[in-house]
Formats: C-alpha cells, structure tokens, sequence
C-alpha cells in the first residue's frame, strides 16, 4: 500500500473511531489512549520521522527537517527548526523562559489543520512563561510536564522547536484529557 493509501486508512480509522466515541457518554482510559495513539500516528504520517537520535547529535533543521522519536515509547517526537548548540544547554536548576502555541492534534487531524493555537507565541504582550530545568520539585517545572523541556538535552537556549507531546508529557492538569498537542517553542536566553 503506498503512502497516501496508508493516509486515507488512518484517516479513516480516526474518524470511525472519533464516529463512535460521540455516540457513547464516556470511553475508558484504554479507549481514550487509542484515540490519542491514532491521532499522533496520523499526524506524523505526514512528515518524515526518525526513529533515533544522529549518534553525533548533529541534527537536519528547518522546517523540512524530520521529527525526531525522542522518548523509547513515543510519547515525544522533535523537529528542529533552528539549533543554537550544545554549549547553549542549560544546567540543572537554571531558569528557562520559552514562547510557545501549541495546537490540539485530535482536532487539527479532524478540521485537516484548521484550528486556533493556544500560547503566547504570538503576542509579546503575554509575559515569557518559564521553567526550572531538569527540576521537578517546583511547581513552575511540573505544570507544563517533562515533554518541553527534553529537547534542550540536544538543543541550546535559543533554539526554536516543534514538538508532537502526548498526553503523559504535557500539562500536568491536562493528562486525564488523554489529549495529544503539537508545540512550537522558543527557548529564551533572557525573560522579554
């Protein structure tokens, strides 16, 4: 089957299974991670993805460049738009402000990308929202989950990443939606 048959097919799965679960009142956990499994597997159709990290962490950027699998179960996938560099890495403890918008990947599946993001990527009048990085004691650190912040063990400060983060690696008060997002962050050297 060739790749836009394989397309149509998840497509298809999606929506049958998207079909069935508005004719129910609630669906199981399992149900729910199904849903949450097809939707990231269709979106990443789409793209060119890698199954590894390069052994010499020297990775393709732009916008063309493929998602990389940054997690053993699949739960984090990252493109690198723009990579300031390992020396860039921030150490335990240090205070990294991002900009971000991310988008609901069920829904952006659905609507075929037509869908409102949610952040403060795009409006400098939002303040900078930040972490404490590889520390996960501060609440500051737990509410947007460990998916942001494992890109910066190959990226630097600086750097500009889309993320494809399922449910277990996002917002802390958002795991029992079961819900996969698509991110785009900026990692910021200083708070703007």
């Amino acid at each position: 089957m060739n790749i836009k048959g394989k397309m149509m097919l998840l497509f298809g799965a999606m929506v049958s299974v998207l079909a069935m679960s508005s004719c129910s009142d609630s669906k199981s956990y399992a149900e729910q991670l199904a849903d949450e499994r097809v939707a990231t597997n269709l979106f990443l159709s789409q793209k060119r993805v890698v199954n590894e990290i390069p052994a010499d962490t020297i990775f393709e950027t732009g916008i063309n460049a493929p998602y990389y699998k940054l997690d053993e179960d699949g739960n984090v996938y990252m493109q690198v738009v723009t990579n300031t560099g390992l020396e860039n890495r921030p150490k335990t403890d240090d205070m990294v402000y991002f900009r971000y918008m991310r988008f609901n990947i069920i829904s952006w599946c659905v609507t075929n990308g037509d869908v409102s993001g949610v952040g403060n990527g795009n409006n400098m009048v939002n303040s900078s929202t930040y972490f404490m990085y590889n520390n996960y004691q501060v609440s500051t650190s737990i509410q947007y989950g460990q998916g942001i912040q494992l890109p910066l063990q190959f990226v630097g400060v600086g750097s500009e990443v889309n993320l494809v983060i399922k449910s277990q690696y996002g917002l802390s008060d958002e795991i029992a939606d079961v819900q996969p997002y698509h991110w785009n962050i900026r990692y910021i050297k200083g708070k703007l």
